[in-house]
This record gives structure tokens, sequence and C-alpha cells, in this order.
């Protein structure tokens, strides 16, 4: 066999589904909704709809936020389509390998894993450091030589809290699902809560002159408008698509992904939307570049007593996306190594259908960045993997029509086949496009190693070279 033939086998459903049926299944629609709200809604909802409002879009930015989940929308009915014909573990890496072959299914999984390690540090630091401000606020210090990335220069030698929520979240994860989903979704619905009181409490301090003009840099302009300030509030949509890995333990996957994957999409443009129709009613657009505009717009009318909530509303917001991230992210690892592309024993169930393993794995390489790598300048790289895989995904579903050994009868289909889907690409095109140069160089580093694991490890251990 040549090796462009090698490289390009394709895995066959009925393995993956053999070897994912140990998984137990529990989940139910409303649980993969709070999984996806959880990944999408972080604290992104309390920061961007304010400073791209002053910056870019003015109160333009409410129809940015619909522009922007138009476009996503695309990419998620694909998604939809996907985790019903196929459901199993392991998100936009399976799909690859059983559509596209079996570089590209590493190609997608290298990406994700980009994706999810990265975010996943990046707000585990990041909830480091809210939490420590939240505890300062009763007067409770925190040594500064362990509340930091390791930069001896600043006196910081690593993030204690960071890496002690990242491995309290794995912990409660590998107790069974059924106990950390219920969890989840307690937080998502007080997380919803905090803002639907924002949003409620708000309205009654709406200044209808706030919103004159309400295109201040118009549709397209040199300082963004309308459509600049959809690019930019595009990546808050960004996580949804972490709702598939979990495809092996939904019950009845044809019905419940379809409405997990795009209804977080709906509920996450409600949300997004009512907050930023309430911050730029109540205040004016040119106020509100600052670090945590909804705050300020709460101080600004002196309802300081919210302001206070609305930062337990971030806690929750980033702890909800951590464990959808880290749920996903050893789902994923589980997939790799199950198919033999990494170590083996990374694709093993213990006896409650958990894949302890690869969470022990991930999580360890999660603390450890967390705790003490500077991420500012790599989360950038979270957005090139997720919309490398949505590139893909979108453009798969015509593959995935004609391949006569799947079948999707009953389940979910992406309308306006196959302008829709070819519409979907382009847009992740687009979006790639928008990307800095020095994303696009560290992600070509990323990828040149992936490529050295895959030719030097994976092909000579796939589980597809054996069979």
């Amino acid at each position: 066999m040549s090796l462009l033939a090698r490289i390009f086998r394709r895995e066959q459903l009925d393995r993956y589904l053999e070897t994912d049926k140990k998984f137990i299944k529990t989940m139910s629609a409303f649980d993969l909704i709070a999984l996806g709200i959880g990944a999408v809604i972080g604290t992104g909802i309390f920061i961007l709809p304010g400073t791209v409002a002053a910056t870019k879009a003015g109160p333009g930015i409410i129809i940015s936020f619909i522009v922007a989940a138009i476009v996503c929308s695309t990419a998620a009915m694909c998604y939809a389509e996907f985790a019903s014909a196929l459901p199993v573990a392991g998100s936009a890496y399976s799909y690859g390998n059983l559509v596209f072959g079996e570089i590209v299914g590493w190609i997608l999984g290298w990406a994700l894993i980009l994706e999810y390690v990265l975010a996943v540090a990046a707000v585990s630091s990041a909830w480091g450091a809210y939490f420590q401000s939240f505890l300062a606020g009763f007067h409770i210090g925190f040594p500064k030589a362990i509340s930091g990335p390791f930069v001896p220069s600043q006196g910081t030698y690593g993030n204690v809290i960071a890496i002690i929520i990242v491995i309290l979240i794995s912990w409660m994860l590998n107790q069974g699902m059924r106990s950390s989903v219920r969890l989840n979704n307690i937080i998502v619905v007080v997380k919803i809560a905090i803002i639907l009181l924002f949003i409620v409490v708000g309205m009654f301090y709406i200044k209808p002159s706030n919103w004159h003009p309400f295109l201040p840099f118009g549709w397209h302009s040199a300082h963004g408008g309308v459509l600049g300030g959809a690019a930019a509030v595009f990546f808050a949509y960004l996580g949804f698509d972490a709702v598939s890995s979990s495809a092996a333990e939904v019950k009845n996957p044809k019905k419940n992904m379809p409405i997990g994957i795009i209804g977080t999409l709906i509920v996450a443009t409600v949300l997004y939307v009512g907050v930023s129709i309430v911050l730029t009613g109540m205040v004016s657009y040119t106020k509100l570049n600052v670090s945590d505009p909804v705050a300020f717009a709460l101080q600004f009318v002196h309802l300081n007593w919210v302001a206070g909530i609305i930062s337990l509303g971030a806690l929750a917001g980033m702890f909800t996306m951590m464990v959808t991230m880290i749920y996903s992210s050893s789902r994923l690892i589980y997939s790799i190594g199950r198919d033999g592309l990494l170590p083996k024993f990374l694709g093993k169930l213990d006896k409650k259908g958990s894949p302890r393993n690869s969470m022990i794995t991930i999580t360890i390489i999660i603390a450890f960045m967390g705790g003490f790598v500077p991420l500012e300048q790599l989360t950038n790289l979270v957005n090139i993997g997720t919309l490398i895989a949505f590139l893909f995904v979108s453009f798969g579903i015509i593959p995935l029509r004609r391949n006569k050994e799947i079948q999707n009868h009953h389940g979910y289909q992406v309308p306006w086949y196959p302008v829709l889907p070819i519409v979907s690409g382009f847009l992740c095109m687009l979006m790639l496009s928008q990307l800095q140069a020095e994303t696009w160089i560290a992600s070509g580093i990323w990828f040149a190693f992936g490529l050295v694991l895959y030719f030097s490890y994976g092909i000579r251990h796939s589980q597809l070279g054996k069979s």
C-alpha cells in the first residue's frame, strides 16, 4: 500500500460504535444545552458587549451579535448533522477519520487539542486572578509568590488557585458523568439567573437617548462598524462544538445532539443580545471601553449590590467553561488513543465507563500550563484551532451524504444542501483570513510538530494499519 493510500485510510463506523458502547448513556438534550452554554457563555458576556460597542459598533453591537450568530449557526447545523449521523466520541477528530481519512482526522484532533488545552489553561489562570480579587473584597490576602505564572522577575512562581481548580474539576468529572452533569446544570442555571438579573434590573435604567446614533460607525468602516463588530464578537460563540464530544454518552443522540448544539446557539444569542440592549441603553457606548463594562454600568446608576453579584456570575461562567472543555478534551484524547495514534493506555475506559487515563493526562498538562505558563500571547491560537475544525466539518457534509456506509435515517440534516455547507466553509475561511500573522506562524509550528508525531509514531501504531 502506498504512503498516500495509508494516510487517507478511512475508519469504519461499526468499530467506533463497538468500542464506544462501554460509555454509559446518561445525558439528555437539557444536559447538552447546559454543557454548551457552560462553554459558550463565560466572562465574555460581561466584557465584549461593552468594549466592542465602544470601539467598533456603538449600539449597533446588538446587530453585530445577531450577524455573528447567523455565521456561527451555519457551522452549528453542520456539526448537528455529523453528531446525528455519527454518535461517537471525539467530535471533529472522529468525523474526519470516518469521512476524509486518518491524516485529516489527526490534523483536526491536533487542532482541537490546541483549542481545548489553551482555552482551559487561559481560563484557569484568569479564574485564579478573579478569585483572588473576590477574596480581597473580604480582606483575605494571598501570597504574591503563588498567585501568578512562573515569572521570577515579577516575584511569581506559580498560580496555585489555577492548578487547584483544574484538579478539582477533573476529580469531579472522574466521579461519574451523572453527578458532574447535575452540578454543571445547577451552576449554569445560577449563571443564567445572574445574567437575567442584570437584564431585568438594568431595563429600568435604560435611556433611549443612549441608542442615538444607533450606528455611529456605520455598517462597515475603518473603525469596524456593525460587520467589524460581528467579526470581533464571532469568537464569543465558540465552544458549542464541544457538545459533539459527548455523543457516545447521550440518550437518543439522533434527536438530542442537534437539539443540544443548535439550542446552545439560540440561548447564547438571546443572552448576548439582551445584555447588549440593556448595557448600551444604560450608559452611552462612548463610556464603555473599560475592563468591566457591565459592573461599570451598574455602578454608574448606583447599583453596587448587583455589581457584586455579577462578579459571582463571572466566576460561575469560567467554572462551567472549564468543566465542558476538560470533559471534551478527555474524550478527544481517549478517541485518539482508542485509534492508536497516541499511546493506547489513553484509549481505555475504567469500570465506570470513564476515560480515567486520558482525564489524568490532560489534567496534568492543563494544570501545568494554567499554573506556570504566561498565556496572554497564546490565546489567539484557540480561534485558529476551532476555525480549522469548523472548516472541515462544513465541507465534510458533502462526502458524509455521499458515503453509502453511513446512514442517517430520521436524523437531523442540514437544510439547503449543498449550498449552506459550502457557504459555511467559505465563511470559516473568511474568519481565518482575519487572524494575525503571528497566530499563523505559531500554529504552523504546532501543526508541524503534530505531523512529525503522526509520521514517527501514529502511522505505525494505528489500529487501522493493524486491521
